[in-house]
């Protein structure tokens, strides 16, 4: 059944909660009720200081709640359940319900995703957050892979705005990245991004990062605050400098499976949480930024905000014309982007 459709009937589904029957599940504790309870497992491949952990957290508290004990949510932080690339399978299958995901992972099973991951796409996070709670025109992109991977989107979240950071020296204009190698995320666009702007992509698992950087076999990489900190690459890459390049989303995924097995009920109960839990991710993202600039400050980290961005934007400018003008669904998308942009503009 499709969310938005779920929507409609989530006010009347919602005053019934309390009168309807327990849903099935596999019983892995006990429901307010009295009844069989399913906790869902949600995947998460950073640490429990994470916003996103604590967004998953509450997700748990409230749908337990929402749904008289029927549902709710356990979260497995630091890759517990496995690498990405095993969790999307697992979620594909239904043994994992819920995971959190790097924007880039989802290019391979629906390459319009990409549009949200080109460089300088967004020119706020406002701009960003208007164009992830719109659900009504993201609705296709966020159901299009659930026939071929039985994977759907939930929702978007700010995953910081994402720059270049290395072990040499600050960054202030292409020149200064050339023959520097910068880890990237294991996507073309990200490569193709990357070498624009003039450095040697170095695709890798940000878990093989830090040693990488510590024995020189990379120069540095491209990240938010808050994971080149929470990872500890201040210690080893400590010249950071606002390219600001990327604005990433995140997206929380469910398992398709685990979704159709709920009540219209239930799933109208989850479908009215995930504005909240959307919110709280964001909201916390803001406030870990800052307290990673300050954790970083205090161990050395340089900091460098004399960048030249129209010098790397104008490279790779025609990287973002030739993704967006492939077809129709993206030039679609791009088009919400840019009405968001105006609405938002850079502060």
């Amino acid at each position: 059944m499709k969310l938005s459709k779920v929507i409609l009937t989530g006010t009347v589904g919602l005053m019934s909660l309390s009168l309807a029957a327990c849903g099935g599940g596999s019983g892995d504790g006990s429901s307010a009720g009295g009844g069989s309870q399913t906790v869902f497992k949600l995947a998460f491949n950073q640490t429990e200081d994470h916003p996103q952990y604590a967004a998953g957290v509450a997700l748990g508290e409230k749908l337990e709640e929402a749904t008289d004990g029927r549902y709710s949510v356990k979260v497995y932080p630091n890759e517990q359940l496995g690498g990405q690339a095993d969790v999307i399978q697992n979620l594909s299958n239904g043994t994992v319900e819920l995971m959190w995901v790097g924007a880039p992972v989802l290019e391979g099973f629906n390459s319009d995703f990409v549009v949200f991951n080109l460089p300088y796409m967004f020119d706020s996070t406002e701009a960003q957050g208007a164009v992830l709670s719109n659900t009504d025109a993201l609705d296709d992109l966020y159901h299009s892979i659930e026939a071929a991977k039985s994977i759907t989107v939930l929702t978007g979240v700010n995953a910081g705005t994402r720059n270049v950071y290395n072990s040499k020296h600050p960054i202030q204009t292409p020149a200064d990245l050339q023959g520097l190698k910068i880890r990237v995320q294991q996507s073309d666009s990200q490569v193709a991004m990357i070498e624009a702007m003039g450095a040697i992509a170095s695709p890798m698992n940000n878990g093989d990062v830090y040693s990488a950087l510590q024995t020189g076999v990379l120069d540095g990489a491209e990240n938010n605050e808050v994971t080149w900190d929470a990872l500890k690459q201040s210690e080893v890459a400590k010249y950071y400098s606002y390219t600001r390049h990327l604005m990433l989303p995140d997206y929380l995924l469910m398992s398709t499976k685990a979704l159709d097995k709920m009540s219209d009920e239930d799933q109208a109960a989850l479908l009215e949480i995930i504005p909240e839990i959307q919110k709280l991710a964001n909201d916390g993202f803001a406030d870990f930024t800052e307290k990673s600039i300050e954790h970083a400050t205090s161990i050395g980290a340089q900091f460098n905000d004399d960048v030249d961005v129209a010098a790397f934007k104008s490279l790779v400018q025609p990287l973002v014309e030739s993704s967006v003008n492939e077809n129709d669904v993206r030039k679609g998308l791009y088009q919400l982007v840019q009405d968001a942009n105006a609405a938002h503009p850079a502060k």
